[in-house]
């Protein structure tokens, strides 16, 4: 199979990458970001360029089977300081997107959206795909919308469009830059010394799911002919304090915590109900919290020591 992946020298992408070359695909990456020793090294036709580009991704886009979009420009803690930005960066070159894959006769498309934002409060935990989207932040918000542009293609142009409502993925490779995941924004920290910073008590729930059960539902999603969304998490809610006490134990060390004024914009409790992904792929996440947070941690440090 002849597979893009958009942002795929990322963290979800790089893993889902790996196992698209294991299985023996053809893999095309389109990302702002080089990793040519990688591409090198496995044979992959790695493409350099902005996602708003649309003859670059006219390119990229040539004689493919399926797109997995996993570039997103912003992230929730962020999204809302320029809104505007957030619209042009994601949804304006998504739908551009999706226009030249109508040109190139393109049908098929992975899009990952949030499971932790879309829904906004929910009004029910386990939140099923059926639950009113009502995101509180930007990033929610256009993620909404391009689901919605999708479905609008699906309708008017014959896209086959699956989307995955991904929960909060963590793991080996994952980024900590401080405003977005948590797990390796507070295991960072401990490996430097630092506190952890908490915006409210600590009671804030998520639903967390580690990489190599996400890339799973990603390839099991990408070769079925399903369509519509599907939540992609653990199916298990732990709080902000849950995750401190999970890495103290992993870690052997005791962590300084600091406390900060809540956000508006945080979802209190978000826990996503996976029946509709075991139903349809037969998928069920096989990797518990400890086990995923000591997987990174372990490449933390060994990642530290170089």
């Amino acid at each position: 199979m002849r597979v893009l992946v958009l942002g795929g020298n990322g963290f979800i992408g790089s893993h889902l990458v790996d196992e698209l070359l294991r299985r023996g695909d053809r893999v095309r990456v389109f990302d702002r970001f080089d990793n040519n020793k990688n591409a090198k090294k496995n044979n992959i036709d790695c493409r350099l360029g902005d996602f708003s580009d649309t003859s670059a991704l006219a390119e990229a886009l040539h004689d493919i089977d399926v797109v997995y979009h996993l570039i997103s420009t912003t992230v929730p803690s962020t999204s809302n300081l320029d809104p505007v930005a957030d619209i042009q960066g994601n949804l304006i070159a998504t739908v551009q997107l999706l226009q030249q894959m109508v040109c190139l006769n393109v049908k098929r498309i992975v899009f990952l959206s949030s499971g932790g934002t879309v829904y906004g409060n929910p009004s029910l935990v386990p939140v099923p795909e059926t639950h009113p989207l009502n995101p509180i932040c930007s990033y929610g918000i256009v993620k909404v919308a391009i689901e919605k542009y999708l479905n609008m293609f699906a309708e008017l142009h014959g896209i086959k469009p699956l989307i995955l409502r991904a929960s909060n993925p963590y793991g080996p490779r994952q980024g900590h830059i401080g405003v977005q995941g948590v797990i390796p924004t507070f295991l960072k920290r401990l490996v430097d010394g630092d506190s952890f910073h908490i915006w409210g008590d600590g009671s804030i729930v998520r639903d967390y799911i580690f990489i190599h059960d996400l890339v799973k539902l990603c390839l099991l999603a990408g070769d079925s002919g399903a369509v519509g969304a599907f939540n992609a998490g653990s199916g298990l809610g732990y709080s902000l304090l849950n995750i401190i006490s999970a890495i103290t134990e992993v870690s052997g060390r005791i962590p300084q915590v600091e406390y900060f004024t809540e956000r508006k914009f945080d979802v209190k409790r978000v826990v996503l109900d996976m029946k509709k992904a075991r139903d349809v792929f037969g998928w069920t996440p096989e990797t518990s919290i400890e086990d995923g947070i000591l997987s990174h941690w372990e490449w933390l440090l060994s990642v530290s020591e170089q």
